[in-house]
């Protein structure tokens, strides 16, 4: 996945608009994620009744305010707007810290293409290795919301921890690898019926 955007200036959306144009930045931002498509347009007026429980579905499996740690997944708006004052003007309703294209970037045409784009919104959910899971989620996302996002884990049999909660793995903590042996031969002792065997 990281190849499509190789070469390309991808901008984050907050107040700065930082922009990832380097192989490095693209790499750490892209790799081994799940790639969300946004295709839209602030024209469009589904895509403006999309955009709030689209904002509200990437908040709640990236923000740690939900979450103890976001979620291995990237949104990233290709913009179909008729000019860049229009892009700006939507990229207001769309999540701070989601990435978009430069409006005069043909690239956002040519990603129309590669992936059929016929309506809007639409968005294209890919695995990490660019291969397709999903080839419009507008739906599952209005329906399922954020759980549909385990689906997309199991699709791309990536490993993620994000849903499990601290506790689940207060009792496997281990001192050392030889940590369970230990644990069995002290159990007797603590809880009281025999002292540990030297």
């Amino acid at each position: 996945m990281v190849d499509l955007f190789l070469g390309k200036v991808l901008v984050k959306n907050n107040k700065d608009k930082d922009e990832l144009d380097t192989e490095r930045e693209i790499l750490l931002r892209l790799q081994n994620r799940i790639l969300m498509l946004f295709f839209g347009s602030g024209d469009c007026e589904r895509c403006q009744e999309f955009a709030p429980t689209l904002k509200d579905f990437y908040k709640r499996l990236t923000d740690e305010f939900y979450v103890e740690r976001s979620a291995q997944l990237v949104l990233l708006y290709i913009s179909l707007d008729p000019s860049e004052e229009k892009q700006e003007k939507f990229l207001k309703d769309m999540p701070k810290g989601c990435l978009f294209l430069l409006h005069e970037d043909a690239y956002r045409m040519e990603l129309k293409a590669m992936f059929e784009v016929e309506e809007i919104p639409t968005v294209v959910v890919l695995r990490p290795d660019a291969s397709m899971l999903s080839p419009n989620a507008v739906a599952e996302i209005c329906t399922l919301g954020p759980d549909c996002f385990r689906n997309w884990q199991e699709g791309a049999e990536l490993i993620d921890r994000n849903f499990m909660m601290a506790e689940e793995f207060d009792d496997t903590k281990m001192r050392s690898m030889t940590d369970p042996l230990r644990r069995l031969k002290y159990k007797a002792a603590a809880n009281g019926s025999r002292s540990p065997v030297a």
